[in-house]
């Protein structure tokens, strides 16, 4: 039973991991309409970032951790206004390419600066670990588990409680009706990237203090499964991102601990054609109906 609940609060771990990347896919979609495949890639910007700060320029830790969020999200600005504004009105597949370019892109960059050995990175997080109950939770469970909670509550009242986040509630709603109504549409599609890059930086910073390992193709897989997230959760609906990754996180620790290490990939996403096969639109997604 100890085994289960470690097991289960392994896979929150990574869960919230997976929610905090999945927020960014489910928020640029929310709002611009468009999947941004180069979010995974701002995970690894951010790892290299918190390096650079604190082992080569020897800054404190809390100044590089709000250098790191900052750094992520202008870079989450300029991607959307150098990639994705041109293309706002252009073919999915064309979106689909800008997209994956750019992610090469960023991949190639990290290459050239750091090249492609992994460089060891020794965690910034120093808590213990607790025992509750017999079981152990460590100091860097406790932290992410924190850290998300904290990011979705302020989130959350940003969305809801804030004169921006009712812009952006707008701007997904309807576009043209809310540039009728005066919001500024090409700002609040901007301060969106930036919200979801800094919560892909907080990702990657939790992720690189729990591997202590960082490459290039650091946030390819991440990537890819807070996609997997989101979509499982209903892509555009910011409870259900959160719900889809820490989903998805408990049912890939499970399956690695019970069933196969090997198989646990192909276990998730079976699960995410089993429930969109029941319900396309996701756990807490939508049907949109469209009158024409």
């Amino acid at each position: 039973m100890e085994s289960i609940i470690e097991q289960f609060i392994n896979g929150l771990r990574s869960g919230s991991i997976y929610a905090l990347i999945a927020l960014g896919y489910t928020m640029v979609y929310g709002i611009a309409k468009m999947i941004n495949f180069a979010h995974g890639d701002i995970i690894m910007v951010g790892a290299y970032t918190l390096y650079v700060t604190t082992v080569r320029l020897k800054m404190p830790v809390i100044p590089a951790v709000l250098f790191t969020v900052a750094v992520c999200a202008v870079l989450g600005i300029i991607i959307e206004k150098v990639a994705y504004k041109p293309l706002r009105n252009a073919p999915a597949l064309a979106v689909l390419i800008t997209a994956i370019g750019m992610s090469f892109l960023l991949e190639s960059v990290a290459l050239l600066i750091f090249n492609a050995n992994p460089i060891t990175f020794k965690s910034i997080i120093t808590i213990d670990s607790v025992s509750i109950g017999g079981v152990t939770v460590s100091g860097i469970t406790i932290v992410t588990l924190v850290v998300t909670l904290i990011c979705m509550v302020s989130l959350t009242l940003f969305i809801t409680k804030t004169k921006a986040g009712s812009a952006m509630r707008a701007v997904s709603e309807d576009r043209a009706a809310a540039e009728l109504m005066g919001i500024n549409v090409n700002r609040t599609i901007s301060m969106t990237f930036a919200v979801g890059s800094a919560l892909a930086a907080v990702a990657g910073i939790m992720f690189v203090c729990q591997y202590q390992s960082i490459k290039p193709m650091l946030g390819a897989i991440p990537g890819l499964k807070a996609f997997v997230a989101a979509v499982l959760g209903g892509i555009g609906s910011v409870p259900g991102a959160m719900l889809g990754g820490m989903l998805l996180g408990v049912i890939e620790s499970i399956s690695k601990a019970y069933i196969s290490t090997e198989l646990s990939d192909a276990i998730v996403f079976g699960v995410l054609v089993l429930v969109l096969l029941i319900k396309p639109s996701g756990l807490l997604g939508r049907n949109r109906i469209e009158k024409v």
